[in-house]
């Protein structure tokens, strides 16, 4: 999966969609993403003075932090659930540090084969996944 077609799945496709799978380049070009919006945003808050000493944040940084909030949440538990766990081992974060480190080897492992959860998306083809709704593809047609 290329950069683009993991923002484009992220913020289009799959915003707020929370069932079936990530691959870890899906999670992780998210995240790189992320991390130069985010970068961006204080750069612009910075350039404009308008960045709050208290928290070091200011609003551009803040509403993009925000608007992307949602769509890393679905995706960090796609992954989950492409490690064959559930979605809710992403409060597991809340625990400084160790909580971190848990959730950083679970989201380098790799894909484990279909699971409650989906097919694996590296077994769907050049689509990658991309196009996936949660139900598993119909099965082919024996004549």
């Amino acid at each position: 999966m290329s950069f683009q077609d993991a923002i484009r799945t992220c913020l289009q496709r799959k915003y707020a969609d929370f069932h079936g799978r990530a691959r870890r380049s899906e999670y992780w070009f998210f995240a790189l993403f992320t991390a130069i919006v985010g970068a961006v945003g204080g750069i612009l808050d910075a350039i404009l003075g308008i960045r709050s000493g208290t928290y070091g944040t200011g609003p551009i940084q803040g509403i993009l932090q925000l608007a992307l909030l949602l769509p890393g949440l679905a995706v960090g538990v796609r992954r989950l659930h492409d490690t064959g766990r559930s979605g809710w081992w992403l409060l597991i974060g809340l625990i400084p540090f160790v909580g971190w480190i848990i959730l950083l080897v679970f989201f380098v492992q790799d894909s484990q084969p279909a699971n409650q959860h989906g097919p694996n998306p590296k077994d769907l083809g050049e689509d990658h996944g991309v196009g996936y709704s949660g139900t598993p593809p119909p099965a082919p047609q024996q004549y």
